[in-house]
């Protein structure tokens, strides 16, 4: 039974990874990826070869550290989880705490590590991609990932959280860190216009913060940007140019990365 089990299990993840990877060529074949491009001419090869090694560098610390930090902290006690059956809205409170929490933390040190010289000894090696790509998301200096990596630690530390709350917490840094630095902008039109939607940042939000060294330093939305004014003014208006390349391909791509407005 448990063989069958895991060639189930084994089948389902070859067909999810065939599923996404099919998705991925139609998408490349029939344009809809390069129509949805934020920067059409930002990609650089030998940025994006010096990103890999950035990557692997601050995978194999980070990872080290903030594993054996972790593991250290549940079994001295410092963090612990309720396993008790908790309700959608109780978990969806506790989920909240934590959005809001860390984006207050990444807003104010993104913020301060734009200041010298703790740009050039911490946030720097980030910032050598002005057209981000997923491989951005990695590409940090290690002093870096602990700072931003060690809120969950820490988060941990101070509430007591349920299991189904961690269970969104980790997939969430994983998918927003991604969507963010993946170059490509696949919200509606009218994100940006709805008074429901306008709060949580996009990728284009993001990738006008690499490309212009300053502004949009929200993780998750941008409330702090909006509050303290450093939402780049044209921000908004650059997201319809992008989104009108997606129903209009025709229309000219913008000035190469690393190019001031």
């Amino acid at each position: 039974m448990l063989e069958y089990l895991r060639n189930g299990e084994h089948l389902l993840s070859l067909w999810l990874g065939l599923f996404v990877a099919s998705g991925i060529a139609a998408g490349i074949v029939s344009g809809f990826f390069k129509a949805r491009k934020i920067q059409p001419r930002g990609f650089k090869w030998k940025i994006f070869r010096n990103e890999a090694g950035f990557a692997i560098i601050n995978l194999a610390i980070t990872g080290l550290l903030l594993g054996t930090l972790k593991t250290k902290l549940v079994e001295a006690g410092a963090i612990s989880f309720n396993p008790a059956p908790a309700t959608w809205w109780i978990v969806a409170l506790e989920y909240a705490l934590y959005f809001l929490l860390f984006d207050t933390y990444f807003y104010w040190l993104h913020r301060w590590m734009h200041k010298e010289p703790v740009y050039s000894w911490v946030h720097k090696i980030h910032h050598k991609s002005t057209s981000p790509n997923l491989l951005t998301t990695l590409s940090v200096s290690p002093l870096e990932s602990l700072i931003n990596g060690g809120f969950v630690p820490l988060f941990l530390a101070v509430f007591t959280v349920h299991d189904a709350t961690v269970a969104l917490i980790v997939p969430t840094n994983i998918v927003m860190g991604l969507y963010v630095h993946s170059g490509y902008e696949f919200l509606p039109r009218w994100w940006n216009r709805s008074w429901a939607t306008k709060w949580f940042i996009s990728a284009t939000f993001h990738d006008q913060h690499h490309r212009y060294f300053t502004g949009n330093f929200g993780g998750y939305t941008t409330i702090w940007d909006r509050l303290c004014k450093t939402m780049r003014p044209k921000f908004e208006a650059d997201f319809d140019k992008v989104k009108s390349r997606s129903t209009h391909p025709d229309v000219v791509a913008d000035a190469p990365a690393g190019e001031n407005a």
